[in-house]
């Protein structure tokens, strides 16, 4: 491959990293040709970039971008894949749903501007609360309160309600 072709690939690579917010390393060496076409299909379902890159191209992709991706380079050995998502546990629950054996296996993930690196870390993974969750998380407790204040409004009144109506009767 020429060097100029390399260059494209890195920059290519470069900018998909900072077009998604999560990436996720994976290592799907032993799957069969049935096994990573039925991956491809359920990562465009769950609109799930996945590229199959040489580990060489990603480590001077990833020195390229301003911040510090040191801690994935030991990661970077044998068949790499990248998995790039815009919400962070989605990746990860994709590939606990489809893993068998440990295959597809995690080697590390960026997400939430953290590193997690092994693949021990998958459950970690799973448990990050996107950003709508935490939103809905948010507004439901701030509604509590709210909610509360409002049925004992109503309940009030027709406690006064029903006073009044007794001693208007009597």
């Amino acid at each position: 491959m020429k060097k100029e072709d390399k260059n494209v690939i890195i920059e290519q690579i470069a900018a998909t990293i900072k077009e998604y917010g999560h990436f996720y390393l994976v290592d799907m060496t032993a799957m069969n040709a049935a096994s990573t076409s039925a991956l491809r299909r359920a990562c465009n379902k769950s609109e799930i970039k996945l590229l199959v890159v040489k580990n060489t191209l990603l480590r001077k992709a990833l020195e390229t971008l301003e911040e510090d991706f040191s801690p994935l380079f030991d990661t970077l050995k044998g068949s790499t894949s990248i998995m790039f998502s815009n919400v962070a546990n989605v990746p990860a629950k994709l590939i606990k749903e489809v893993a068998k054996d440990g295959i597809p296996g995690l080697k590390a993930a960026y997400a939430e501007e953290s590193f997690y690196v092994g693949a021990d870390q998958l459950d970690a993974l799973i448990s990050i609360k996107s950003k709508n969750e935490v939103i809905a998380d948010v507004i439901a407790l701030l509604q509590s309160p709210a909610k509360n204040v409002i049925s004992a409004l109503q309940s009030g009144g027709d406690t006064i309600h029903g006073v009044l109506k007794t001693l208007g009767e009597r």
